[in-house]
């Protein structure tokens, strides 16, 4: 299990810097194994050297390309694959560890709701833009076509995110996004003096 001050949304990608030695012996058992392991988000608490406050809910890690340098530390692409659930949380020998389940997930989505979503991250975004902010959305590619890539485009806090990551109905998610990236947009109107009301 890797603790980091962010949420992992599956689908999303993760790029990880690992210098601790509890995770780079993580790390080393992922490689030699299935190349898995479990993010979840920090409540309280920093992420190096322990004794952090971890949420119950996360996303298991799939690495992708793994580099290691001559002091052995390593560079990781990551991307998040399945929602999980913590049962219980075992002692942290060498590196954090939990009992986990699955969590059930619908990836299909309504187009509408897929429709309202893309509208309202990208009002949110242009918005932004105008405070100065670099759009995460890119705009020579195709939009997304599920609900969890639009959750990560979302400009929201991880607490936020970690709403997304645990509402189960990809409509209901959807909605939500809606909602948080609705209220981003109206303290950027406000910042911006009240203007661009059709941004």
């Amino acid at each position: 299990m890797f603790p980091l001050q962010m949420v992992l949304l599956p689908g999303a990608l993760l790029p990880l810097h690992v210098f601790e030695e509890r995770y780079r012996v993580l790390t080393r058992e992922c490689l030699e194994g299935d190349s898995t392991f479990g993010v979840v988000l920090i409540e309280r608490g920093r992420e190096v050297g322990g004794g952090d406050v971890r949420v119950d809910t996360g996303t298991t890690a799939v690495i992708d390309a793994a580099s290691e340098f001559p002091d052995g530390r390593f560079a990781l692409v990551c991307h998040g694959v399945d929602r999980f659930q913590v049962v219980e949380w075992l002692p942290d020998d060498p590196y954090p560890a939990a009992m986990v389940v699955t969590l059930a997930d619908d990836p299909v989505a309504d187009p509408e709701s897929l429709s309202r979503a893309a509208t309202s991250v990208q009002r949110a975004w242009a918005l932004l833009s105008e405070l100065g902010a670099d759009s995460a959305l890119d705009p020579a590619g195709d939009p997304p076509d599920n609900a969890w890539a639009w959750c990560a485009l979302a400009p929201v806090t991880a607490v936020d995110q970690l709403r997304l990551l645990r509402t189960d109905d990809p409509d209901e998610r959807l909605a939500l996004v809606c909602e948080l990236t609705d209220a981003v947009a109206a303290d950027a109107r406000a910042l911006l003096g009240g203007g661009n009301s059709q941004a």
